[in-house]
């Protein structure tokens, strides 16, 4: 069985170019428009891996990570926030949220693609 991926974005292009990206790599993907949305879908079916944005209606990616985080149900998703933020006390406030890694736009594919094969490549212990 494939690898999951849920992708949150609110931008539909670069929805439909991180889809097309991730499944041209192997992955399942399942895509989010906004926080909510988000949420509703991780909680119908857990995926092995987010691509989160920061900015988005509804609930933003800091919140959605949050609130991820919290439920021990699903610590071991893991969390790429990939977002236009780009100030070190963003980037340290993701992290801290729980991301496994902050990657600000523009992104290279190739090395977005990389990081999550490498994140989903490694054991998670959960505990």
């Amino acid at each position: 069985m494939s690898q999951s991926i849920l992708i949150v974005d609110d931008e539909a292009y670069i929805v439909t170019s991180l889809e097309y990206l991730m499944k041209s790599g192997g992955f399942e993907v399942e895509l989010a428009y906004d926080g909510e949305e988000a949420l509703a879908k991780v909680a119908e079916n857990i995926p092995d891996l987010i691509i989160l944005d920061v900015m988005m209606p509804k609930l933003d990616g800091f919140e959605v990570c949050e609130k991820i985080r919290a439920n021990p149900l699903w610590g071991s998703v893991r969390i790429i926030m990939l977002t236009a933020k780009d100030r070190e006390s963003e980037r340290k406030r993701g992290l801290d949220l729980g991301a496994d890694d902050y990657m600000t736009k523009p992104f290279s594919t190739r090395d977005l693609l990389e990081r999550v094969k490498k994140l989903l490549s490694v054991e998670r212990i959960v505990g």
